[in-house]
């Protein structure tokens, strides 16, 4: 993972592009000596700075995943969060979905990525509270974990499946 202390722009921020440039276009079974030629820098660089090839390949994965957007808007909690839950199967279930998700559960990068959808559900919580709607608590432990365990595990995760979580909610 990129270390905390680096500055926002600059040749920091030129080096981290260029190294996830270099994954992105070279793909699985990229080595560190490849991505550092690639990148236009030293591998020396690229281990100083993530440890080693699966956290660069985690910190990768966390950008590719963060959302671009806040969850839709349907009008209603039940429906928000089912539409949130629809896109995550869809978009984790694909072969580059399945790999991100591999990629940053074994690494330090875990967390960013369970903040992500702590932020999605808070959005979708806010929303709700505004509109005088109860939100579910345990949309995480019965909606967004169910879903990605079974991502992991390369077992089905449909639409069928999420409208079932939705109602056992």
């Amino acid at each position: 993972m990129a270390k905390e202390m680096q500055r926002q722009g600059g040749r920091s921020a030129r080096i981290q592009a260029a190294v996830h440039a270099a994954v992105r276009s070279l793909g699985p079974g990229a080595t560190v000596p490849a991505i550092a030629d690639a990148a236009g820098v030293t591998p020396s660089t690229i281990y100083r700075r993530w440890g080693d090839l699966s956290e660069l390949l985690a910190d990768v994965a966390v950008e590719r995943m963060r959302p671009a957007a806040p969850p839709v808007d349907t009008g209603s909690a039940y429906g928000d969060l089912e539409a949130y839950a629809l896109q995550l199967a869809d978009e984790m279930t694909t072969a580059v979905g399945r790999q991100m998700l591999r990629d940053v559960l074994g690494s330090d990068c875990a967390p960013q990525c369970r903040d992500f959808t702590m932020e999605q559900l808070a959005i979708m919580q806010t929303r709700a509270d505004a509109r005088g709607e109860p939100f579910p608590d345990m949309a995480m432990d019965l909606v967004i974990a169910p879903i990605l365990m079974r991502v992991v595990h390369e077992m089905p995760v449909d639409e069928d499946f999420v409208h079932r979580l939705m109602v056992r909610l």
